[in-house]
């Protein structure tokens, strides 16, 4: 609005990745600008771009004719679209599924169940049902923590070894707490005796 302060403007800052078209970096900030982040960008890199060219007319002999064919630079949105959506990883999702029905499963397992328990058929039905449910109630919601806590204290001490009901190694770790600056000089103390204790 005129009259109005300037928004907030962030900077991409795409460190040592590889500014190509298509780069995940780019799907990044596309989410950063739908968000309502204010990042100044063009669309040469989204996928979907296509960069003008000129390309040489040759004849049936491969000999060039002195003519060229332009190209004018594009954007096509659809296909940037279906990225977003993950059109590709269900293309890549039903090919494996064809060619290799173990390797499928070792992969996409747990895609498997996402898409059977929202009852869809493809990503972009589990993304699009994701969407209405987060603009129906966009109030993030904080998760209950545990009432009843699985690990158990055996022993006390400057190293604490505790036991959970289920873990590797019997379900035991080994942790190391920091002491106060009185529990440190007690420490030191007895040390001290034993040492004496000793050398009487």
């Amino acid at each position: 609005m005129e009259g109005d302060r300037r928004p907030f403007k962030a900077l991409l800052d795409v460190g040592i990745q590889r500014t190509t078209t298509g780069a995940r970096v780019f799907g990044a900030l596309k989410g950063a600008c739908d968000g309502g982040i204010d990042v100044p960008h063009s669309n040469k890199r989204f996928p979907g771009y296509t960069r003008a060219s000129v390309e040489v007319v040759t004849n049936k002999r491969g000999k060039a004719t002195g003519d060229a064919e332009k190209t004018e630079a594009r954007y096509d949105a659809k296909t940037h679209r279906d990225r977003i959506m993950g059109v590709h990883v269900t293309k890549y999702m039903n090919e494996m599924k064809k060619e290799d029905p173990e390797k499928f499963k070792r992969h996409f397992s747990q895609w498997t169940k996402c898409l059977e328990k929202a009852k869809a058929k493809t990503c972009e039905d589990v993304y699009k049902k994701v969407h209405a449910a987060i603009k129906a109630n966009p109030e993030r919601k904080k998760r209950a923590g545990n009432a009843k806590p699985v690990r158990k204290v055996i022993q006390k001490g400057f190293e604490l070894i505790q036991q959970a009901s289920k873990g590797r190694n019997g379900g035991k770790w080994l942790r190391h707490f920091r002491i106060n600056l009185e529990e440190r000089n007690a420490r030191i103390a007895k040390k001290f005796q034993a040492a004496q204790a000793a050398l009487n």
